[in-house]
């Protein structure tokens, strides 16, 4: 079975979201375009054609075949992306860019429509003869270009439309989010032992700091390190960045952590929660929230920190 990848926009990229609309042969969703002249809709008043295409850009949940090197794979997207794609096509002031089979920048071509399917009785593109799911962005673009008119729509060399953007792989980001955020606190948990290396080198010989450490955490905040451990194993030991580790280990035998420790364990899992997905198990988003003690070990920091007043 080929993977199923899904795609969604990362806004901290520059270059995020759709760039284009491409007229194609073939479209990548299956979903032919109509050419709205005046045979199609009768105005009163109008007796020229239109050049009107109508069709959907993005449809939701729909597998699409793709193929890198000797790779093949589906990817495919949710509503909420393509509702969020839509938006920002028009907020980056994309409406204008068209290509022909994406390899001719092409002019005159505009998005003059847009709306996002929300049902699928009462929907404009029923009438149309369209029948596409809720969630579906639906474009009409306005051809006034004589040539691609004549020479492409009307002969039916091009038959849909095709995006061109930048999205990210939803699993690979959340890899990298992950590291981002084990890195951070690794930085942060080096910058505090070495301040506490140069206090101490500041008292007198023979005196050392105390650092205060608590071991009260629950059971299920060394089951759940526990847990994490095991799936690491099976998985390679590829999740999770030394520090992640080393802390799990500190967990799951119960040992005592410091003030410091707790701050970074409720900052850390506060930020990487939104990666965990309970149903998979092998997901590094999910083993690296459980090394560090899961939700039970949010809760308890969080708990922690303000019986001691540091919250």
């Amino acid at each position: 079975m080929m993977k199923l990848i899904e795609l969604i926009l990362d806004e901290s990229m520059l270059l995020t979201g759709i760039d284009a609309i491409s007229l194609v042969e073939y479209p990548a969703i299956e979903e032919d375009f109509i050419a709205l002249n005046s045979q199609r809709v009768e105005f009163a008043t109008q007796s020229d054609e239109k050049r009107i295409l109508m069709g959907a850009a993005l449809v939701p949940n729909k597998p699409i075949y793709r193929a890198e090197g000797d790779e093949e794979f589906y990817v495919y997207f949710s509503e909420a992306t393509i509702r969020k794609a839509s938006e920002m096509f028009f907020q980056k002031s994309k409406q204008n860019n068209a290509t022909l089979e994406h390899e001719v920048g092409i002019n005159g071509l505009t998005v003059v429509e847009s709306w996002i399917i929300e049902d699928d009785v009462q929907d404009k593109s029923k009438k149309y003869g369209f029948d596409l799911p809720i969630g579906t962005w639906m474009v009409s673009m306005k051809v006034n270009n004589p040539e691609i008119w004549t020479n492409f729509v009307k002969t039916g060399k091009v038959k849909g439309f095709s995006i061109e953007g930048y999205f990210v792989d939803k699993l690979n980001l959340a890899k990298q989010e992950m590291a981002n955020i084990e890195e951070q606190e690794a930085a942060l948990m080096l910058a505090q032992i070495v301040a506490i290396i140069k206090r101490d080198g500041r008292k007198k010989s023979g005196t050392r700091t105390e650092m205060a450490s608590y071991s009260d955490y629950p059971d299920a905040v060394k089951n759940n390190a526990k847990r994490g451990i095991e799936l690491n194993e099976k998985n390679g030991n590829k999740c999770a960045t030394p520090v992640g580790k080393v802390r799990a280990q500190q967990l799951a035998q119960g040992k005592p952590v410091s003030i410091e420790t707790i701050t970074r364990m409720y900052s850390y899992l506060s930020r990487a929660e939104e990666y965990y997905d309970e149903s998979n198990s092998e997901a590094c988003g999910t083993i690296s929230f459980l090394l560090w003690g899961g939700l039970a070990g949010k809760r308890w920091a969080e708990s922690k920190l303000k019986e001691l007043g540091n919250v």
